[in-house]
């Protein structure tokens, strides 16, 4: 069966999720993002509590092309970075798109922390890039998985398809103790999702 193919709009995003107002950036968005090609493939997943992990993270463009279509379709995203990321000049602008400063030496309860707030919250909208970071990985962090296991809420895998230029929308993982068999699902999918450098990214153990 073949997913359905969307331009990228606020009009594909199911009610329940978290939105941004309708502004003249997110029209510019749009318009930016239909120009050079870039289309919607699947549905996402409605429910007011998600994370989605969003990879393949081969570059910096990939933060800008995920800005771009934040924007486009409208949504309230929360993330996580690098504290120090929050003390540079682009700190508020990290903020204002959502971003959540995090102490790496920190990780020890950070996933139950982590969860714990999305308990707190009536909706959220979570993003993660499950590899943690833009060089060659594996395995990946199960930091995501573990997060929507602890808060109890369904993670959707997310793909940038740069060889087609798509927004992948791909399978919904409800909570499970298989933590394991969730994260071989991930490297399932991603696998045929093209990144911008396919050679920094790793989805299966490297060979020796």
């Amino acid at each position: 069966m073949t997913n359905t193919v969307h331009k990228i709009c606020s009009a594909v995003v199911p009610d329940r999720i978290p939105r941004r107002d309708a502004t003249l950036i997110s029209r510019v968005c749009q318009w930016c993002l239909e120009k050079f090609g870039w289309q919607i493939e699947g549905e996402m997943h409605n429910s007011e509590k998600l994370v989605c992990t969003v990879a393949p993270h081969t570059s910096n463009w990939d933060f800008v092309l995920g800005v771009f279509i934040l924007f486009a379709l409208r949504l309230k995203v929360s993330f996580f970075g690098k504290h120090t990321l929050f003390n540079s000049p682009l700190g508020g602008l990290f903020t204002r798109l959502g971003g959540i400063p995090v102490e790496r030496r920190q990780a020890h309860g950070m996933v139950e922390s982590i969860a714990e707030a999305i308990r707190k919250q009536h909706k959220i909208l979570l993003v993660i890039a499950p590899e943690g970071t833009r060089s060659p990985v594996y395995p990946w962090k199960k930091g995501s998985v573990l997060i929507a296991h602890k808060a109890d809420i369904p993670l959707q895998c997310v793909g940038f398809d740069y060889a087609r230029k798509r927004v992948l929308f791909g399978p919904v993982l409800l909570p499970s103790d298989n933590i394991d068999n969730q994260m071989q699902t991930l490297y399932a999918f991603y696998a045929n999702v093209a990144a911008k450098f396919p050679e920094k990214c790793l989805v299966t153990e490297p060979k020796a």
